[in-house]
């Protein structure tokens, strides 16, 4: 159900619109970490490791998915604050159309690259059949991965994540029973992994689809609007590319990394893939947060409020930052334990290795608050441009460190490629995202 958060205390409609955003997210990592589960403990350490050595290139690829249909969500939520219907509906088409070419374009030159990719992630002769067919299943899913995403978008951007979520739950649960059904009962190792991942998202953005057009007559439009125009397509591109190519920009210096790790032998690689799991699940509330707060300040930039928008990024950064302190003493304190979901025992060197990479992580996990908060915010006020750079700044700070210090000091340059990263991106967008709010102060202003 659509929800205006242009009224209300900004801390409580965060946590709110938050809250079913962070459990989804939990779920879909939860059904990311039972493949991982599911492949290292049936198939063994080299299975998991094979999984593991394409982490990088999903992460660039899927977050370029993911950052494009955020983008095209900006423009509805804005149309949304404002009241302008009949405007968000013109948004709602063309960035469905635009999602469709991104889709065909993406999915093809995925496909046809895929053996080039590995061969750039310098991945081993023993786990390069694996990791294609793994690889290759999740490129052929990428529709799927644009159709859930896209249309989640466009419910956040009205202020419903409740729904998107509950969707996420019947993708999960499905998940682990796709899970076991492929890799154990049928025996498709790796490629059984990726095909349960693709069909369960397949299953969760046809269920949005459906629920939009029997539940939300909101978001249909009418003939009038099923057109694509230049300004339109225009200010969707603006937003959705840059955030997208942040995320692949940010996933090089990531690339990078992997590569330097995959040089360093398998114990790291399954080591770094179960730590990175572990990782992802935990980041999970960062991301619900600061998407909450991007679609907040988006919906009162539409109302022209610059005083709520200034209350609420304050309000998130507090939650994100206090929830970084509390999720990085887990990982310092508890990260051997919890690596070991994924690899047994017995497997003692990889088990340490993923515990040093979780403790190293924990002492600067605060600072991905600041950093998740402080991006989604400008972008959400419609600087996308200016958010890209910290992905520029990422990309430098990991690639500098996994090239120039993996050679001397090994895993433990691997160990603190993303807190560098972190750190340097916060340097770049605390000015920012000043300099962002003083020309939205103008900007409202001139209208007045």
């Amino acid at each position: 159900m659509a929800k205006s958060m242009t009224e209300g205390r900004p801390f409580r409609l965060i946590l709110q619109f938050a809250l079913p955003l962070l459990v989804g997210n939990l779920l879909q990592q939860t059904y990311n970490i039972i493949d991982a589960a599911i492949v290292g403990r049936v198939l063994g350490a080299d299975a998991l490791a094979s999984v593991g050595s394409t982490s990088s290139v999903q992460f660039m690829v899927l977050g370029f998915c993911i950052g494009c249909c955020t983008g095209f969500g900006i423009p509805v939520a804005k149309g949304f604050g404002a009241g302008r219907l009949d405007r968000m509906k013109h948004y709602i088409f063309s960035g469905a159309a635009l999602t469709g070419m991104v889709a065909v374009v993406l999915t093809a030159l995925c496909v046809f690259l895929c053996p080039w990719i590995l061969r750039i992630l310098s991945v081993s002769e023993e786990l390069y059949g694996n990791a294609y067919r793994y690889l290759l299943v999740i490129f052929l899913g990428l529709p799927f991965t644009l159709l859930y995403n896209l249309l989640a978008s466009i419910l956040r951007a009205v202020g419903d994540s409740r729904t998107p979520f509950v969707f996420l739950v019947v993708s999960a649960g499905l998940n682990v029973v796709l899970d076991l059904l492929c890799i154990v009962g049928f025996g498709w190792g790796c490629a059984g992994a990726a095909i349960a991942t693709v069909t369960s998202q397949a299953v969760s953005g046809l269920l949005c689809l459906f629920f939009i057009y029997k539940k939300v007559s909101l978001l249909h439009p009418g003939r009038e609007n099923c057109r694509l125009e230049g300004d339109v397509s225009k200010e969707l591109l603006s937003m959705g590319l840059p955030m997208g190519l942040q995320f692949s920009i940010t996933a090089i210096g990531s690339m990078v990394m992997q590569s330097a790790n995959n040089g360093l032998g398998s114990v790291y690689v399954s080591g770094f893939t179960a730590a990175l799991k572990i990782k992802q699940f935990t980041m999970c509330p960062f991301d619900a947060i600061a998407s909450s707060v991007s679609v907040f300040c988006g919906q009162n930039l539409g109302a022209g409020r610059l005083d709520r928008i200034r209350q609420g990024v304050r309000e998130g950064l507090v939650i994100a930052v206090s929830y970084g302190i509390l999720a990085g003493l887990i990982l310092i304190f508890g990260g051997r334990m919890l690596s070991m979901l994924f690899v047994g025992g017995e497997a003692a060197e990889v088990l340490d290795a993923a515990a040093k990479y979780l403790r190293c992580l924990g002492y600067f996990f605060w600072s991905l608050g600041i950093l998740n908060v402080l991006r989604l915010s400008i972008q959400g006020l419609g600087y996308a441009g200016r958010a890209i750079f910290s992905g520029v700044v990422e990309m430098i700070a990991r690639s500098t460190v996994s090239l120039c210090f993996v050679g001397a000091f090994g895993f433990t340059a691997i160990c603190f490629a993303d807190q560098t990263a972190w750190v340097s991106a916060c340097l770049y967008l605390l000015p920012v995202y000043c300099l962002t709010i003083r020309r939205t102060a103008g900007k409202l202003a001139q209208k007045d």
